[in-house]
């Protein structure tokens, strides 16, 4: 490094010294630095050489603590370096960080003084090769996710004999003749289309959603198979993408994903009806063996024979209980013995009215004889005298009886009626009521034999 003339031109311009000077500095025994001195000028030097790099490696000791700053190492076959992600700069990411993930760290060198550590204060960080095709992967997944094109509602079921087979895949390669071959084996006449397209590269993904919508109108197949042998993530990357999701959502016919191995797994098996594992599994899945259906029809017909031969066995017992019923033998005794039973409950009911009329009547007696026992027109009598006599007594106790024979009743001015004549009457007026009529009067004087028992009571 001594030889380099750039880091000499570095060391140069930032001690801003000659070699000579910089002795004087920490270049002797006799004048040491301190440690923090030392990393603090290292952590200038490295900001100052390295203002920002691109450094790719893999994702390890992955840590997010509670304040939000994340923390990992950046790894390669030989070396490791340790990147510091703040919580402002992990906000903006477009990726999700995991263990083992292959990335591009952008930021600037420095030094975390405190432990003498350099390390890379990250600004941004990117996937790299497959990690960069899974995160777009997982990111068009939560889309297509959030449309709904996912939704197990909207799967439609296929057809259980299906006549006419639409086939999206390349004519070159093992795929279609495995795909021929078990359809011929497990159900032979079925009518197969099949539409040749490319199921690698930049045009795939237009071809195959082209020829999708192409099945999707006439002429009309019963069910839809896109179809691709296993591959790497980069291989199978046309059935990832949106527009081949968008068409296999939209077909009206049902449709069946056979890409890849069973170990793969790409969009297009999410928007599908239904997931084959493979080509040769999604031949499998749209027809059943006919051997198969041949046994089962067989065990349909046993069945069905046996259910026959019980609803006529039923039938011909339940006959011959009605051919030994007695209305087929003896109709007339039948006729004879309902018109019996009805002639009887007629007298039945004839002699329940007339138990019911004649408990009515004795009652009816029973009340009147009750009536005249208690002579109440006699009772009546008496009460009206007494009430004659009771109303008499009162009309001889009323005031106006009192004041018939030849009494007054006399009031002071606020109109209370006078009981006792007292001598604080004199000269005060008083209203005298008669029996007809009233007038006013003034006391002029008490007789003598009144004025001494006058002061016995006060006027009320």
């Amino acid at each position: 490094m001594a030889g380099d003339p750039l880091i000499e031109e570095q060391e140069l311009d930032f001690w801003g010294q000659t070699r000579a000077e910089s002795a004087a500095a920490g270049e002797s025994a006799q004048k040491p630095l301190s440690v923090s001195e030392l990393n603090r000028r290292v952590r200038s030097l490295l900001e100052a050489g390295f203002p920002q790099v691109w450094v790719e490696g893999e994702v390890s000791n992955l840590r997010s603590p509670s304040s939000g700053h994340v923390y990992f190492t950046l790894k390669d076959e030989q070396a490791v370096i340790q990147i510091v992600l703040f919580r402002s700069d992990a906000t903006r990411l477009s990726i999700r960080l995991r263990e083992g993930a292959a990335v591009i760290v952008r930021g600037r060198l420095t030094v975390f003084e405190a432990r003498g550590q350099y390390q890379i204060i990250a600004a941004e960080v990117q996937a790299r090769g497959e990690g960069a095709l899974l995160e777009r992967l997982e990111a068009l997944k939560r889309k297509l996710a959030a449309e709904g094109l996912f939704d197990p509602a909207r799967k439609k079921s296929l057809p259980a004999f299906p006549e006419k087979v639409g086939l999206v895949t390349s004519l070159k390669g093992a795929v279609i003749q495995d795909f021929l071959r078990i359809l011929e084996r497990r159900a032979p006449g079925l009518e197969i289309c099949v539409r040749d397209v490319p199921v690698q590269g930049a045009l795939a993904a237009r071809a195959i959603a082209a020829a999708i919508r192409a099945f999707s109108g006439p002429p009309a197949v019963d069910v839809l198979v896109v179809a691709r042998g296993g591959g790497s993530l980069e291989d199978l990357w046309p059935f990832n993408e949106e527009v081949v999701a968008r068409a296999l959502a939209e077909c009206p016919v049902p449709t069946v994903s056979g890409v890849g191995h069973e170990t793969d797994f790409t969009i297009a098996d999410l928007a599908a009806d239904l997931r084959a594992p493979t080509p040769s599994a999604a031949a499998e899945l749209i027809a059943r063996d006919w051997s198969d259906w041949r046994a089962e029809v067989a065990q349909l017909r046993t069945r069905g024979e046996r259910a026959v031969a019980r609803v006529l066995e039923l039938a011909r017992e339940r006959l011959a209980r009605l051919a030994g019923s007695p209305f087929f033998h003896e109709p007339r005794r039948l006729i004879l013995r309902w018109q019996q039973t009805l002639d009887e409950e007629e007298e039945e009911l004839g002699r329940s009215l007339q138990r019911a009329v004649t408990i009515k009547r004795e009652r009816w007696e029973y009340l009147v004889r009750h009536w005249k026992s208690l002579r109440c027109e006699e009772q009546i009598r008496r009460r009206s005298e007494q009430v004659g006599q009771w109303a008499a007594r009162l009309a001889a106790l009323s005031p106006e009886a009192t004041l018939q024979r030849g009494y007054a009743i006399a009031f002071d001015e606020e109109g209370s009626i006078l009981r006792v004549a007292s001598p604080d009457l004199i000269g005060r007026e008083v209203g005298v009521r008669l029996a007809s009529g009233r007038f006013d009067a003034r006391v002029l004087r008490l007789p003598p034999g009144d004025s001494q028992a006058s002061g016995e009571g006060e006027p009320g």
